[in-house]
């Protein structure tokens, strides 16, 4: 029962009148409790503005590099375009003698030759090409199996201690001018090889490709070797388990599932050997050779070509405009190249992904 007050009113003993609104002051605070810290919570998680800065300048960076490589590629563009419509009133340089071969004053079958001094010039680039992917195929058959083998011993085989010692020497090849290399291979590596195999030339194939190999070796084994040691502990653990033995463990699970790396570290050695200017031009003998299945020969590679003529050409002529085409293939052989690789890195980690699963 109610308690009233002398006039009857239920409102002073407590009861709520309801002439007057509800107060849901407090329950709209409770309410807001929890939005308060959701708001506070994601100011937390907001980027910082100097995070944002660094993301806008690092990207700034790689458009720049992107935008560069355009440029450089307009250019060298711009100066080897003409030679396919200019026209010269001699008849000397006919833009088909750039790929099939020619009978020249002078010799008695169609030939394949290089000669840009002279009359006539003659600017055929096969031996150029054919000179290039020797050296590059020889060295790539000497650096691939040196810098995948130290790359498994480092990281599968080797101690702490060992691999702290041997993968800082091996990547400090990288470091070494290839100047220096250059040098090395025609002063001491020349004279040794001729002694030891009795090369005909001196300088040749073989040689250039021994020296290049010291330059390829540590691009391919530090990529190969991240790549193995990214490989996860758990399967090796599990292998063991089953009662595999070390080089099966090696052989039969980590090579397989580092697999796109090693071929990564393929191409990388193989874009570096294809572009490298001093070793080849020290090192090959500079003679546009046609002999592709000979390694003892001498031989001109197109990058060599470029170092070594371009300084003596005027501006324009065909020969100037001849270097530049080079230039060109050349970029566009890379680029095909980078390409072709990275669709086989993702073609074998989708394999390696769907085999996995």
């Amino acid at each position: 029962m109610t308690p009233v007050n002398e006039t009857g009113d239920a409102a002073a003993a407590g009861a709520p009148d309801p002439a007057v609104p509800p107060r849901d002051h407090d329950e709209s605070e409770a309410a807001d409790v929890p939005r308060r810290k959701s708001r506070r919570l994601a100011d937390s998680f907001r980027t910082p503005w100097t995070h944002r800065l660094v993301e806008r300048a690092v990207a700034a960076v790689a458009w720049t590099a992107i935008v560069a490589i355009a440029f450089i590629f307009v250019f060298v563009a711009r100066e080897a375009i003409p030679l396919l419509y200019e026209r010269h009133e001699d008849g000397s340089f006919r833009l088909v003698d750039l790929f099939a071969p020619r009978q020249w004053p002078g010799y008695d079958a169609p030939v394949y030759v290089w000669q840009p001094v002279g009359t006539p010039e003659k600017f055929n680039v096969v031996p150029l090409f054919v000179g290039t992917l020797k050296v590059t195929v020889l060295a790539m058959l000497l650096s691939v199996p040196l810098g995948v083998g130290c790359a498994m011993y480092v990281s599968q085989y080797a101690s702490r201690r060992v691999r702290e010692i041997v993968k800082p020497v091996i990547e400090l090849l990288a470091s070494l001018p290839s100047v220096v290399l250059g040098f090395f291979a025609l002063i001491v590596l020349a004279s040794s090889m001729q002694a030891v195999f009795g090369f005909r030339f001196r300088l040749n194939a073989t040689v250039a490709a021994v020296a290049l190999s010291l330059a390829i070796v540590p691009v391919v084994f530090t990529v190969t070797e991240d790549a193995l040691s990214s490989v996860p502990r758990s399967l090796h653990e599990a292998a063991i388990a089953l009662g595999a033995r070390k080089y099966q463990t090696t052989l039969r699970v980590v090579i397989p599932a580092a697999l796109p790396g090693i071929a990564a570290a393929i191409i990388l050695g193989f874009g570096r050997a294809i572009g490298e200017t001093m070793i080849v031009l020290m090192a090959s003998g500079n003679a546009a050779t046609l002999a592709p299945f000979d390694p003892t020969t001498s031989v001109r590679t197109v990058t060599a070509t470029i170092a070594a003529e371009l300084g003596e050409v005027a501006r324009g002529e065909p020969h100037w405009r001849v270097l530049f085409l080079l230039g060109l293939m050349l970029f566009a052989l890379t680029f095909l190249l980078n390409l072709a690789g990275g669709l086989i890195v993702r073609r074998l980690h989708r394999r390696l992904t769907a085999s996995a699963t």
